[in-house]
């Protein structure tokens, strides 16, 4: 069983304290505006509401608000009939749970409408009145929790999706060294399957700057900085789809160097020339910085294409296969330089 209470990464410390902003305030005006018993539900509405985009802060503002109308009126239906008690509990959060099922409630739903009927029945008193005032207190804790976290500094996770393009682009580049040197030496069994294995972990790279991306793209929804950070996004979108597509050259040409690698590959002219190209290839992939449409520092290194005129006697298969894939890597770096 592979479990842990911790999580892989801290929350960022801005939303923590806005989240004990957002509980503290809501506290204190729904305290105010509704009489009664403490505004617990108020405070837990604005305590869920801040999450790290706004587009899921209204989700779960909504989310919150819904679960909780749904279980405050089946738990004050249920106790004004069978009064306070272990049965009238049961009952409630049996029937909120099946009504959730039923309507196929989203978790965070199902889960409130429960504990909102328990907390109803426990330690309030089942009066439409109660009921009423513990929805407003719950419309009010929401609210204040969106406001709260697009006032403060709304959420804009464009530095993850930064860091994860980056790590793709050194990846690409590194993948590209590794095999232009692989082409220049002798190899071992070990270390052509570990030359396959660090290429192949460029998928895994790709996907993880894909969701970083996609996390970048709805924290702009509804956010009141988009205009300003769509173009950031769209950048590191584009870079993601050229870095990603050279990665898929990069593996099937490290697929096909495995698979017909012989110990007189490193002697062939031709080997060496591609190899050549893969060290340039590799230089105008990290050439750029990720997301900016700032000029390069130095000029592309890879500015044609290898044509190699005869066919080569040996390894025509293996050198073939890596020229057309070659082409497309220069393709590929050609069409972005000409953005």
């Amino acid at each position: 069983m592979n479990w842990s209470p911790l999580a892989a990464r801290r929350s960022p410390l801005l939303q923590v304290a806005k989240s004990a902003v957002a509980t503290l305030v809501a506290w204190l005006v729904a305290g105010a505006l509704v009489q009664g018993p403490p505004p617990v539900f108020a405070a837990i509405a604005a305590l869920l509401t801040v999450q790290p985009s706004i587009s899921q802060s209204f989700g779960r503002g909504v989310e919150r608000t819904v679960g909780v109308v749904a279980g405050v009126v089946v738990a004050s239906s249920i106790g004004m009939m069978l009064g306070a008690g272990f049965v009238s509990v049961a009952l409630a959060v049996v029937a909120v749970l099946l009504i959730a099922w039923a309507l196929r409630a989203v978790p965070g739903t199902a889960n409130q409408m429960a504990i909102s009927a328990l907390l109803v029945l426990a330690i309030g008193t089942t009066t439409p009145h109660y009921a009423v005032d513990r929805i407003v207190e719950t419309v009010i804790g929401a609210v204040i929790g969106l406001i709260v976290n697009i006032a403060i500094v709304p959420p804009v996770t464009l530095g993850p999706a930064r860091e994860r393009v980056a790590a793709l682009t050194a990846g690409v580049g590194t993948a590209l060294d590794d095999l232009g040197d692989a082409l220049l030496s002798p190899q071992t069994t070990g270390g052509l399957t570990a030359l396959l294995t660090r290429a192949r972990s460029l998928r895994a790279a790709a996907t993880a700057a894909e969701s970083a991306l996609a996390d970048a793209r709805d924290s702009l929804t509804l956010n009141p900085l988009r205009r300003r950070r769509s173009e950031d996004v769209a950048l590191l979108e584009r870079d993601v789809r050229r870095v990603s597509a050279i990665a898929t050259q990069v593996i099937g040409m490290t697929r096909a160097f495995v698979d017909e690698y012989d110990d007189t590959v490193a002697g062939d002219p031709s080997a060496a020339a591609i190899a050549e190209q893969l060290h340039r290839a590799a230089h105008d992939v990290r050439m750029s910085p990720s997301g900016t449409t700032a000029p390069p520092e130095e000029p592309p290194a890879l500015t044609r294409p290898l044509e190699i005129v005869q066919a080569p006697p040996t390894h025509w298969l293996l050198i073939g296969s890596m020229l057309v894939d070659l082409r497309r890597i220069h393709d590929g770096l050609a069409e972005a330089d000409h953005r």
